[in-house]
């Protein structure tokens, strides 16, 4: 369902009007951003020669779940100062204080006292609270005549029921005809709704005011809770409301928030002092002036709503700006991924054929092998014909067999003084053959620390840009949005930014924050550190046991394999065919036996290195995929980004169209507030013409009542104060 959250913070502000509370309303949302509107300052009677009475104008925010039960308490303060005075002095009870509209510090005392150095400046603050309002709102639903949950009921059909049912917890004890009577603080509960006659169709209110606004219907619905019982009035002579229900034929249901607003405003327009049998009939049409004159204000409502449709335009034209800039950033932003995919495919080519080539070592080195043993079998079968009686060869001992077996013979001298020669050689060269075997030691050594000190120092990297996320998001907002942190959160509030729309600046900045994380690694002073303690880390594991090890070995295993190389080669072979003839046929099998030594020893030596190339290739397939779906997330954040604005420009008709919507729908108002004069107070005016001396002392200490409510968060002295409650409840969908 698409929901028009601009109508709803207009219930809000036709309600305010309604209730004659102050400009500070437009904080209706949530008021965690600083106020940008102009307030209107409270009206004080002291002249021009006299000190002013400072004021406290409260604004508490009860923003709660789809059933009415409130999760966050959240208070508007604003401090005037007509005086200009620098010391302002205030109490409060509120948690986590802060300024809104202003740099002005403070200093707490005891019992919550609060000391603001002012500058001759009015004092804009907010905080929260757990403590209990005094009024409460429980909404319950039914479905085809059966109580049902909020969260049970979206996307449900049939005969629905939304019951608001009003609770005063405020109350004062005085003394009415010689007895202590409880007076409920006399509280006026507005609250409005949107529906969409899509989805809400035959619709009924009680104790309220039904508009259709085409695709909408605006439900306005007004409550006194207690008041009933406070004037003692029976429901007979007048029933005063102290609930509103709706109900409609729902099709998939769902429901946009609520909001209601509960103040004494009202009430402190009347006197009470002047409360008597003989007045009570002035009373009751100053009350009647009070309703005319907040007719009056819905009327300026849509005044206002006019001014907001002419400013409409300038957004449009800042929209237009907005969607040219974010198509070309979404173009560089998909070349740079189309680049990190090519990376990707690259890697993983290497690494599948090498990891082909690590599949087939192992049948490799047992092939080779199998040869061996072949060849082997095939001399042990030879040297048995011949004769010569000598143990069976194998791979591992074939060398010392034949050597022991040319060394009984006559004239083998020759053999062993070239093979002593050669091994003698080859040791001489050991040294060399070290080198390379530590050389290539080092350089796969150095592959695999590079990679974990790159992985390390990314992650602290990561973790000091994820500490400025905060300034990451103000320069995402700034770039495309054209607002500040504070002028995006009040669009967030004021609906004009939509969730796929926050969703979009937020992959924005992790987008962002993923661009400066490769910024700094690819800095010089960062490359320089990866290098620094790559070589570090490097020289370490070369002095480890275990690499000194893996070289010892592999150092043997190369002068293995040059002398039987060695052995093999053209210039000992010419010496051993000087030998006797009868170590000739030994003499050659030994040779044939190490030259394809030689080769079996260069297939280990093989299948060792492809191994280790593979488990190389791993970390830099993990590389290239990292740094893929760092470009696929800025690429696809930049997508949306620019999806999210180009809906935002689609939508900008639809927005002068429901300004427009909303401005037809406070003309509406106007009709419910005759509707509430015709039905309400006028009844009450008549009223007073019954029991005249009990009624009025119960509405003279009603009066009282609101008129000592001044405060829910604390307040000093000497000082006025005006309080209202704004209750704002979760939206319900039927794709939740």
């Amino acid at each position: 369902m698409k929901r028009k959250t601009m109508k709803n913070i207009a219930l809000a502000l036709s309600a305010a009007i309604v209730l004659g509370i102050s400009a500070t309303a437009t904080y209706a949302q949530k008021p965690d951003t600083k106020q940008k509107t102009e307030e209107k300052k409270p009206h004080t009677s002291a002249s021009s020669n006299q000190a002013k009475t400072p004021s406290k104008d409260e604004t508490v925010y009860i923003l709660s779940g789809a059933d009415g039960a409130a999760r966050q308490v959240i208070v508007s303060n604003w401090l005037s100062n007509p005086d200009k005075a620098d010391i302002l002095e205030d109490v409060s009870n509120l948690n986590d204080i802060e300024n809104v509209k202003g740099d002005e510090s403070f200093t707490e005392g005891g019992n919550g006292k609060l000391t603001w150095n002012a500058a001759g400046k009015d004092i804009y603050y907010q905080g929260t609270t757990d403590k209990e309002v005094p009024v409460d709102v429980k909404i319950t639903y039914t479905l085809d005549g059966k109580e049902i949950s909020a969260e049970d009921l979206a996307g449900k059909t049939g005969k629905v029921t939304i019951r608001f049912d009003y609770t005063n917890l405020q109350t004062e004890t005085v003394e009415i005809a010689g007895k202590n009577e409880k007076i409920a603080v006399p509280f006026v509960m507005l609250t409005g709704v949107m529906l969409d006659t899509d989805v809400f169709r035959n619709v009924t209110v009680t104790n309220g005011k039904l508009e259709n606004l085409g695709n909408e219907m605006a439900v306005i619905g007004i409550a006194l809770p207690g008041v009933q019982d406070s004037l003692n009035i029976s429901k007979d002579d007048l029933s005063i409301p102290d609930f509103v229900e709706i109900s409609a034929d729902v099709e998939s249901f769902e429901m946009g928030p609520t909001m209601t607003i509960a103040a004494t405003s009202l009430f402190n327009q009347l006197n009470s002092d002047d409360l008597n049998v003989d007045e009570l009939r002035e009373q009751a049409e100053k009350l009647t002036d009070g309703m005319n004159q907040l007719m009056d204000g819905s009327n300026q409502l849509a005044d206002g709503l006019n001014t907001l449709l002419e400013q409409v335009g300038v957004l449009v034209n800042g929209v237009n700006q907005l969607s040219s800039g974010a198509t070309r950033l979404q173009a560089g932003a998909n070349d740079l991924a189309a680049g990190a995919s090519q990376l990707q495919t690259g890697a993983s080519a290497l690494s599948n054929g090498l990891s082909t080539l690590d599949s087939n070592s192992s049948a490799l080195n047992s092939g080779a092998r199998q040869v061996f043993n072949s060849l082997l079998s095939s001399a042990n079968t030879q040297i048995a014909a011949s004769g010569l009686s000598i143990a069976s060869l194998t791979i591992d001992n074939y060398a010392s067999v034949l050597n022991g077996a040319i060394n009984s013979l006559d004239e083998t001298a020759v053999y062993q003084s070239a093979l002593q020669k050669v091994t003698s050689g080859v040791n001489a060269r050991r040294p060399e053959i070290e080198a390379a075997v530590t050389e290539a030691v080092q350089k796969q050594v150095e592959s695999e620390v590079l990679v974990q000190v790159t992985a390390v120092i990314r992650d602290t990297i990561s973790e000091k840009v994820a500490q400025q996320e905060d300034v990451f998001r103000a320069a995402v907002i700034k770039q495309a949005l054209g607002m500040t942190v504070e002028e995006y959160q009040q669009a967030v509030e004021a609906g004009l930014v939509t969730p796929e729309q926050q969703a979009s600046v937020e992959e924005a900045v992790t987008a962002a924050m993923a661009a400066e994380i490769e910024k700094q690694m690819q800095s010089d002073e960062v490359q320089a550190k990866i290098s620094e303690v790559a070589q570090q880390t490097t020289a370490e594991k070369m002095a480890s046991d275990e690499v000194k090890g893996l070289i010892s070995k592999n150092t043997d295993l190369q002068v293995e394999k040059a002398i039987s190389d060695t052995m093999a080669s053209s210039e000992v072979q010419g010496q051993l065919q000087a030998a006797a003839e009868g170590a000739k046929a030994l003499i050659a099998l030994k040779s044939s036996l190490d030259s394809y030594n030689g080769f079996y020893l260069g297939v280990l030596s093989y299948t060792s290195g492809v191994s280790s190339a593979t488990a190389g290739s791993k970390d830099l397939i993990a590389g290239a995929n990292a740094l893929k779906g760092g470009m696929d997330a800025l690429s696809s954040g930049v997508n949306d980004l620019n999806s999210g604005i180009q809906t935002m420009k689609d939508k900008t008709p639809a927005m002068i169209s429901g300004v427009t919507a909303l401005r037809d729908g406070s003309i509406a108002l106007n009709d419910g507030l005759t509707q509430l004069m015709q039905e309400g107070i006028q009844k009450i005016a008549d009223l007073a013409q019954k029991d005249l001396e009990d009624i009025t002392a119960r509405l003279s200490a009603s009066i009282d009542a609101a008129q000592n409510y001044r405060t829910f968060s604390g307040i000093g002295q000497d000082t006025e104060g005006t309080v209202k409650f704004i209750i704002k409840t979760d939206s319900i969908s039927a794709a939740e």
